[in-house]
């Protein structure tokens, strides 16, 4: 199976010697659980796309630092792309930007939320159950790092995983699209060193609350699985 990795974003350059940048994260992720899946990176924020639909079986797309909202050309192109793969039905995963741009495009809303920065490890209530979604959790925990929110789900979409903080956490479209507000793909490690490079940004209190989170369990490894399920399913 071809995974086609949407690259919205790139690990500050001071980050990448230890880090890698956000394609690579992805694949780390699925490398853990699945050796049978190939790669092709296109870099969306320089227009790169592929010469038709058919060129990866499935896609997935990073986060970004952006807000979906940002008057970027850019921005505005890849809606347009996520129309094109839900017209086809083309299986997409949309990680935390993609997650709030998938709803933006397909009548949905996001904005920047009231509650400020979510940042660490998140835990978030299932709701919703799913044939793919194995082994079986009742509350998900992945690292988080955003400040926007999807506030109205798109047409249709059935809300899987939710959180007082995060109400609209995870959802999915008819059989083709999952979106998830986390990052699955975040090491530990690289969540602390992004909290800590916004550590004003995000203020004391905020700051302090994602550091402790990272003492608790993920369950990124699970939720991998679940990523390749879905595009198998």
């Amino acid at each position: 199976m071809k995974v086609g990795i949407l690259q919205c974003d790139s690990v500050l350059i001071e980050y990448q010697a230890e880090f890698a940048d956000y394609p690579h994260m992805l694949m780390q992720m699925f490398a853990a659980v699945t050796n049978e899946l190939e790669y092709q990176v296109y870099n969306v924020v320089d227009n790169e796309y592929p010469g038709n639909l058919n060129e990866c079986d499935v896609y997935i797309t990073t986060g970004s630092k952006v807000s979906v909202y940002d008057n970027l050309a850019w921005i505005d192109v890849l809606k347009q792309f996520i129309c094109d793969l839900d017209r086809n039905q083309k299986k997409l995963v949309g990680i935390c930007f993609g997650h709030q741009l998938v709803a933006d495009a397909l009548n949905g809303k996001t904005q920047a939320s009231a509650k400020g920065w979510g940042v660490g490890l998140s835990k978030n209530k299932i709701t919703m159950k799913k044939n793919w979604m194995l082994p079986s959790l009742d509350a998900l925990r992945i690292i988080v790092s955003h400040k926007d929110q999807v506030l109205e789900l798109p047409t249709g979409a059935e809300l899987l995983a939710t959180s007082e903080f995060c109400p609209h956490f995870m959802y999915q479209m008819g059989k083709h699209i999952m979106c998830v507000q986390g990052h699955p793909e975040f090491s530990f490690d690289y969540s602390a060193t992004l909290m800590t490079h916004r550590r004003k940004l995000l203020g004391e209190s905020v700051y302090q609350a994602g550091i402790n989170s990272l003492q608790l369990k993920s369950d990124a490894r699970v939720f991998a699985q679940w990523i390749v399920q879905f595009f198998k399913n």
